[in-house]
């Protein structure tokens, strides 16, 4: 685990141990500002609410949101480094390499985004009554603090890069008894200033209103 400001990296979110092997090729097939630019695709975003069932909070407001193949990823490049940069350009950091954990958690002090690298997946969102979706690479989720997730199954060669908005405290809830706790931290998670695939023009600071 590595301690980024006054939060632990979600390192932790990750599924399998890929993180090292997997971040020190950084170096190679990284997209230049202009390159980075051709290879977002403009999306209309998927929404999705759920419903608090007593382990998983979800968020009382702001649903989840999914751009599918919001990114294309060319042989050329370099697919986690892509993410990296895009996410980092928006204003989302603390970026991590890994999978998605195979059982139901959340996080109730920061919102999280998954960038689909490699792979694919099949992840339940939103706890045990949630919506189970297929995603792939190329594909991002944007996860409002609370929301529940889990990897159900995956391709052996996935790759997820997450981030996290510059405020905020990264937090790992899996028990019923954070969930009291939860209910009053998730709505004190500011909204984020930028869309972390889109920027300031993105459609989260339409989807996730204020007040």
């Amino acid at each position: 685990m590595r301690t980024v400001g006054n939060r632990a990296a979600a390192v932790l979110c990750g599924a399998t141990a890929r993180v090292a092997s997997e971040s020190g090729g950084k170096a190679t097939g990284m997209p230049g500002a202009a390159k980075l630019a051709q290879l977002v695709e403009r999306q209309e975003p998927l929404t999705f609410r759920f419903a608090d069932d007593g382990l998983v909070p979800n968020h009382p407001r702001w649903p989840m949101i999914v751009y599918r193949g919001a990114v294309m990823l060319p042989d050329d490049v370099n697919p986690a480094s892509v993410f990296e940069d895009l996410f980092s350009t928006n204003g989302w950091g603390d970026s991590w390499r890994n999978g998605i954990y195979d059982y139901v958690h959340y996080h109730s002090r920061i919102h999280e985004v998954l960038g689909i690298a490699r792979g694919t997946a099949e992840v339940r969102f939103g706890g045990d009554r949630g919506e189970v979706l297929t995603v792939k690479a190329g594909d991002v989720a944007i996860l409002p603090a609370g929301t529940g997730h889990h990897r159900l199954s995956s391709s052996a060669d996935l790759l997820v890069v997450g981030a996290y908005p510059p405020f905020g405290t990264y937090d790992l809830c899996t028990r019923r008894e954070q969930h009291a706790e939860a209910l009053r931290t998730i709505p004190k998670v500011a909204r984020p200033e930028k869309d972390p695939v889109y920027g300031s023009e993105g459609p989260l600071l339409s989807v996730w209103q204020e007040g």
